[in-house]
């Protein structure tokens, strides 16, 4: 999942993470004031002492931990088992020579609020790892890759009216499109659940 902006490309097409770059907390000088100077030191212990409680936590239950300018953007990233993904953040659910796919449940949570969701005719041919449609949210219009090759077969039509569903049920109800696998080893290239926790993890 990248935005679709040309911005967010480079000139040889290697797509960039959807993750939105991170403020980074500046100390007052020492050319401020004694009171505020005092302030910042009691707001950055603050901050680290809250950071420090998260990431202990975030270890004990396998989940991730973002900050963004010292607030806290996303605690917790749901993965769910028995899918398969793809580093761009998109998962599919085999189904015999059927593939569900869909966004992760970390993809939504960084893209915000899903306002509309462009997806193929039913028929079309899909590649692995070329863009068969895209997600716009309130922070920015993002291209969706597919994990694997096939036919489409079904689109989830609940999504124009209803395009929230990304992100309230990103791996039930908020799934976007069938495929009909036309090469099943497609699969064997996509990470499990616990390959992709570390993904995200380390990302």
């Amino acid at each position: 999942l990248d935005h679709g902006s040309g911005e967010d490309r480079d000139g040889g097409g290697r797509r960039f993470s959807i993750l939105p770059s991170r403020a980074r907390f500046r100390a007052a000088s020492s050319s401020h004031p004694r009171a505020l100077r005092r302030k910042e030191q009691i707001r950055s212990s603050a901050s680290m002492a809250m950071r420090t409680a998260a990431s202990k936590m975030a270890g004990t239950l396998g989940l991730r931990v973002q900050s963004n300018g010292g607030a806290f953007q996303r605690l917790m990233a749901t993965v769910a088992d028995g899918l398969k993904y793809q580093p761009s953040h998109e998962w599919v659910k085999p189904e015999g020579d059927v593939g569900v796919i869909g966004i992760s449940d970390f993809a939504q949570s960084e893209l915000g609020d899903v306002v509309y969701v462009e997806l193929p005719e039913v028929g079309s041919t899909l590649e692995k790892g070329e863009t068969f449609g895209v997600v716009e949210s309130v922070k920015a219009a993002s291209d969706v890759y597919s994990p694997v090759s096939g036919e489409v077969i079904e689109t989830n039509t609940v999504l124009s009216d209803e395009p929230a569903l990304v992100n309230s049920s990103p791996f039930e109800k908020g799934w976007m499109l069938k495929v009909k696998l036309s090469n099943p080893s497609d699969l064997d290239s996509l990470m499990d659940s616990k390959a992709y926790s570390s993904h995200i993890e380390e990302h």
